[in-house]
This record gives structure tokens, sequence and C-alpha cells, in this order.
């Protein structure tokens, strides 16, 4: 498939010296379109074939683990996670920067031509898209793996045999994607030109959610961290919904909206506490690895109830601001009447005095006589 020149990034007339900083910018999902074609041709070839397929195939096969086992046809294959799995994120964040130059340049950029939006508001209507798109199919990949796997069903899978959790083809490829999906994030504010005071809450998404799943990935929490992803999605899901729907409620008709997306925050962050003390305290922490289920309950306590302080906190700072702007509102729709008012008189001051409306001592006296 061919991809335009400068995808994510608008043309420009000139054309850039190789291998400059504005010319990478612009040709970036070029160059690294070219750099995962090299891994996909090196599968193809026999000579290069193993090396290759290190980056793009997933590892650590558990179906058969005696030696010369071979796996009963229709069984599905199982894994686990190890240290190969980083060389398959790596290729698959090169695959997240080509899809999101693409969703980017083909969806994201055609729309905000047409609504003429202020700077501001494309740049949140293209985080707020691109985070939308990753949201919606994590959570209906996830929902997937759960109903496949059937953890609603029989809670108690959630601590089975910990930690050796072994995952379907479909669980892994999730963990990878969503590694990789974090981790090309970096790049990316290379690449889009973020400003170095934007930088910062960037950086920290996508180092914390990096961070936080592979530990769950490589500690052996998969399933659990799966449901509580799952649930975390739908959540971010809705909320990146309603940043999109206030890029176009201009009138703010649909302003009361806000408060569905209050209840479902804060209803994802007490179901994620409630199953996290089920798997993590009730479940693992009756077994021999008490402890590391007890740590990992303390981190998913504190992480939820740091989501919920910067949820209120953004609330009441986005409430201040209305409140302020309306009061400036008032203000100056008071001062512009009484501007006009002053107007008004100054214009009646101006006229001869037989023109001049009677003052209400003049009509008073009228009345008398």
């Amino acid at each position: 498939m061919a991809i335009k020149p400068g995808m994510g990034r608008k043309s420009s007339s000139k054309n850039p010296p190789i291998l400059s900083h504005e010319f990478v910018i612009q040709n970036h999902a070029d160059i690294v379109s070219c750099v995962a074609m090299i891994f996909v041709v090196g599968l193809m070839l026999q000579a290069t074939s193993s090396i290759a397929s290190i980056f793009i195939s997933l590892h650590h096969n558990v179906t058969g683990v005696e030696p010369h086992a071979e796996k009963p046809r229709g069984e599905p294959f199982f894994y686990e996670s190890g240290i190969k799995d980083y060389c398959a994120i790596f290729f698959y964040t090169l695959i997240c920067i080509i899809m999101h130059a693409i969703l980017q340049e083909y969806l994201l950029d055609k729309i905000s031509k047409k609504l003429h939006l202020s700077k501001f508001k494309l740049s949140l209507f293209n985080e707020s898209g691109q985070l939308s798109v990753f949201y919606a199919m994590s959570f209906l990949w996830g929902l997937d793996v759960i109903i496949r796997e059937r953890y609603f069903a029989k809670l108690s899978l959630l601590w089975d045999d910990f930690p050796n959790h072994p995952m379907g083809f479909l669980h892994k490829l999730y963990f990878i994607v969503q590694l990789s999906y974090y981790l090309h994030m970096l790049p990316e504010l290379y690449f889009q030109k973020i400003k170095k005071e934007d930088q910062q809450p960037k950086i920290i998404h996508a180092v914390c959610g990096f961070s936080i799943i592979a530990l769950s990935y490589f500690l052996g929490f998969q399933r659990i961290a799966l449901v509580v992803l799952t649930l975390h999605y739908c959540s971010e899901l809705i909320a990146n919904i309603f940043k999109l729907i206030d890029v176009f409620d201009k009138e703010e008709k649909y302003i009361k909206l806000r408060f569905f997306n209050n209840v479902i925050f804060v209803l994802t962050r007490f179901a994620i506490v409630v199953i996290a003390v089920l798997t993590l305290y009730y479940g693992i922490g009756s077994t021999d690895h008490a402890t590391r289920g007890l740590i990992a309950l303390a981190g998913v306590t504190v992480l939820q109830g740091y989501l919920i302080f910067s949820f209120i906190t953004e609330h009441l700072k986005t409430k201040r601001e209305r409140a302020k702007e309306a009061k400036q509102a008032a203000l100056a729709k008071k001062a512009k009447s009484s501007k006009t008012e002053k107007t008004k008189r100054k214009k009646e001051s101006d006229l001869p005095e037989a023109d001049q409306p009677p003052s209400p001592t003049q009509q008073g006296k009228q009345k008398v006589k």
C-alpha cells in the first residue's frame, strides 16, 4: 500500500534537505514502513527467516513442553511471557507508528479541514480522535478475550495456577500491542512537533502506561490485568467521546450529558478495586504468593485513588474556570450596556435645547401645570 509523503503532517511546498529534521518529520511514516518491510522480507528468505521471526512471530510457546511433543490437531497454542517479547514489541511499535499516521492522514485531517477548528480545538480533536480509536479497539479486543476465556463466568480463573498463566494467541498479542502503543507515543512527540511545555503530561502518560502493563505482564498478572484494562478503556473511551463532543458542540447543547461520563468514571474505579480485592487479596492472597498479591493490590488501590483525585481536581478546576468565564461575560455585558447608555445620553446632550427630551423634573412641572 502506497503511503502519501508527509503522512500525519501538513505538506510543504518546499522540499527539505534529505535526512534533515523536517524531512524525517514529513516522511516518517514512509521511513518506518521501509524499516518494517525489511523484517517482512527477511521472513520470506530462508537465510534470514529465523532472525526476522523473532520480531514478527509470538514466542515462548508452552503448548507442548515435553521434548518432541506435538500439539493435538485443533487445539489452540498457549504462550507465556519471556525475553523475546521485547523484539516483538519493537516491531509492533513500528506498526503502531504507521497506523497512527494512516489514521491521521486519511481520517482526522480530512474531518478537521472541514470544521475549521481553532489551534487548541484542533490539537484536542487529533489527540482524542487517536485515543478514541485505540480505546475502542482495546476495549472490544479485551472483551472478546474475556468472553472466550470465560473469566466473568468463573471468577476463580483470574487467580488459578498463579503465576503460571498460559495465554492464548489473542491474549498474548493483546499485551504486545498494548506495550507497543504506549511505547510509540514517545517518538510521536517528535513526529507531531509537540511543544516542550506540552510534552510532560504525554511523556508521563506513555511511561506510566508502558511500565504498569509491562509489570503486570511479566510478573504473571496477565488475566486480572486484561480485565482491569478492559474496564479502564471503556471509561476512557466514553471520556474521549465527550471531549470530541465538546469540539463539535459550540453551543454547549450536550453539556448536561457530562454527568453520565462522571458516573461511568466513578463506577469503573469502584469495579476495578472490587475485582482487585477479590483476585489479589482473597484469591492470590491465600496462596504462597500472598506477598506479591498484596503489593499488586496496594499498587492498584493507589493508582485508582490517584485517578479519582485527579478527576475531582480537574472537575473543580473546570467548574471554577466556567464560573470565572460566566462572571467576566456578565461584567462585559454590563459594561457594554453602561457604555451604550452613556453614548445615548451624549447624543441627546448634543441636540439643540428645543429638540432635547424633557428631564424628569421638567416632566413633573408640566404635569403640575
